[in-house]
C-alpha cells in the first residue's frame, strides 16, 4: 500500500470473490479469486490494495474504519447492460406483447416525464431500486424529453455512481407527446453529450428506440452522432418479438434484415448495445460478430412479453461469435435484481438444452458485462486501480435459503447457484458506491 497520510481510507473485509476470466464450465477454480477472510482498501473511492487479512490488517494506519462482513461474500458491484429508468410504474403490467405493451403501458407512463418533478422523484426511486439490489453500474433507457436525462444523471452524479445512459429518440409511431424529429432529436442529444458525456463518472448513449419508432433520416442522425463523439455508446432493441421484425420489414423493404437497418447507418460496433436479439438469421449473427457488437440477454422480459427464448449457445459459442451480456430490461422485466434475472435466464437456457453454470451467471453479472462495455479494469472486478463498488450477499438471507446452505459445506459453486436461484434484494446485506455504503 502507498502512503496513506492524507487520503479518504477505508477497508471492508469478508470472503471475496473476483473474476480473472471467464469461466469454462462448473467448477472451474482458474477462473477466479477467492479469499475466505481478505481486505479490500478503499482509498479515495478506489481500490488500492486486496489481500489476505492477515497480511493487510496489520498494515492499515492506526484508526482505519473497518466494516467486517465476516459470513458475507463480497463480489464486485451488479452491472446491468439494458434498463428502462421511465418504467418504474410500468413493471408488471398484465397481458400483453411487445408492440401492445408499449402502446397500452410504457408510451402512456413516458409521456409523464415531461414534467420534472416527476422525472427527479423517479430516478431517487430507480437509484434507490438498483443500490438495494445490488447494482452499481447500468444502461439506461430515459425518454424523449432531454429533462428525464438531466434528472437521472444528476441524481447518478450526486451518489457517485457510474452510469450510461441517453435520451430516446422517436419521430414515427409514437404518441405525439413522445415525438422529436431527426433534427431535434440530433440537437438535444448532442447537447446532452455535451454537459453530461465523460463529467465524472457518467457516460453517454446514443438511442434510438427501435427502427419503428425511428425515420432513415433519424437513424442517419443518430449514425452522425457516432461517428461525431468517439467514447459514447449507442443502445436499441433488436429482434425481440415476431410482429416487430416484420413491421421493420415493411418500413424498411431494402434492407436485407433487421440488422441491415441499422448497419446502413453505422450504428454497430464496440460499443453498441442491442437488446433481446431473439430471432436472428446467419447474416445479422455474421455482422454483429464482426462488428463486435453486444447482444443483451433479457430474459425476464422474454419471458414475460412472450418473445421468445435467446440461444446464447449460438451466440456466444458457434462459428460467428457474438459478445453477449445479460441484463433485466425492466419494465418489461420483473426484476431489478440482477440474482433473479440470472435464475431466469438459467431456465430459458435449460428450455434450450443449454445450461447456465452458477460460476458463468455471476461471470456475466461483473466482469463479463463490464468487459462488455469496454469498462474491465475500472469496474466489474475487485483489483487495484478498479472504482470501490461493491456488493456484499448473504446466501442465508432468507430461511428457505439458509435451510438449503444447511446441506452445503464450503462449495462455493453450490453457494453462488443458491444465490441465483433463491436469492433477491433480500440477499444483498451491502451495496458499496466508491467504499461508500450506500444501500
Amino acid at each position: 500500500m502507498r502512503d496513506m497520510v492524507g487520503s479518504d481510507l477505508k477497508a471492508i473485509r469478508g470472503r471475496l470473490l473476483s473474476f480473472v476470466s471467464e469461466p469454462a464450465g462448473p467448477g472451474d477454480r482458474s477462473s477466479y479469486c477467492f479469499i475466505e477472510d481478505g481486505i479490500v482498501v478503499v482509498r479515495d473511492g478506489r481500490i488500492d490494495a486486496v489481500g489476505e487479512a492477515s497480511e493487510l490488517a496489520p498494515a492499515l494506519p492506526p484508526g482505519t474504519a473497518v466494516d467486517h462482513h465476516p459470513d458475507g461474500l463480497i463480489v464486485p458491484g451488479f452491472i446491468d447492460t439494458h434498463i428502462h429508468f421511465p418504467q418504474t410504474q410500468v413493471i408488471a403490467s398484465y397481458g400483453a406483447q411487445l408492440l401492445e405493451w408499449l402502446n397500452k403501458y410504457t408510451f402512456v407512463e413516458e409521456q409523464r416525464f415531461a414534467d420534472a418533478g416527476h422525472a427527479e422523484r423517479n430516478a431517487v426511486f430507480f437509484m434507490d431500486e438498483l443500490l438495494r439490489n445490488g447494482t452499481t453500474t447500468a444502461v439506461v433507457y430515459a425518454t424523449v424529453h432531454p429533462g428525464s436525462v438531466e434528472a437521472f444523471f444528476a441524481e447518478s452524479e450526486r451518489r457517485g455512481t457510474g452510469m450510461i445512459a441517453g435520451k430516446v429518440m422517436m419521430d414515427r409511431n409514437a404518441p405525439p407527446g413522445l415525438r422529436d424529429t431527426a433534427q431535434s432529436g440530433y440537437d438535444e442529444s448532442r447537447t446532452l453529450i455535451e454537459r453530461w458525456h465523460g463529467k465524472g463518472r457518467q457516460r453517454y448513449a446514443v438511442t434510438p428506440r427501435f427502427a419503428i419508432t425511428s425515420t432513415d433520416e433519424q437513424l442517419e442522425a443518430a449514425g452522425a452522432l457516432n461517428r461525431e463523439n468517439p467514447g459514447v455508446y449507442m443502445q436499441t432493441h433488436l429482434s425481440e418479438n415476431l410482429r416487430e421484425i416484420e413491421t421493420v420489414r415493411q418500413l424498411f423493404p431494402d434492407a436485407r434484415h433487421y440488422t441491415d437497418v441499422y448497419d446502413r447507418y453505422g450504428l454497430l460496433g464496440e460499443r453498441s448495445l442491442f437488446g433481446h436479439c431473439i430471432h436472428l438469421d446467419d447474416d445479422e449473427v455474421r455482422r454483429l460478430s464482426d462488428s463486435k457488437s453486444v447482444a443483451v440477454f433479457c430474459p425476464t422480459s422474454n419471458l414475460f412479453i412472450g418473445s421468445g427464448l435467446f440461444d446464447l449457445k449460438r451466440l456466444s459459442g458457434g462459428a460467428d461469435p457474438v459478445r453477449v451480456s445479460l441484463a433485466t430490461d425492466v419494465g418489461g422485466g420483473t426484476s431489478y435484481s440482477m440474482l433473479r434475472t440470472a435464475a431466469e435466464g438459467y431456465k430459458v437456457l435449460q428450455l434450450g438444452g443449454q445450461n447456465l453454470p452458477a460460476l458463468s451467471a455471476f461471470h456475466m453479472m461483473t466482469r463479463g458485462n463490464a468487459l462488455a462495455l469496454g469498462m474491465g479494469g475500472s469496474i466489474g472486478t475487485i483489483e487495484p486501480g478498479c472504482f470501490a463498488d461493491l456488493v456484499v450477499l448473504d446466501a442465508r438471507a432468507t430461511p428457505a435459503m439458509a435451510h438449503r446452505m444447511e446441506t452445503i459445506e464450503g462449495d462455493l459453486d453450490e453457494e453462488l447457484f443458491v444465490l441465483m436461484t433463491l436469492g433477491d434484494d433480500r440477499a444483498v446485506r451491502e451495496t458499496y458506491v466508491q467504499g461508500r455504503a450506500s444501500k
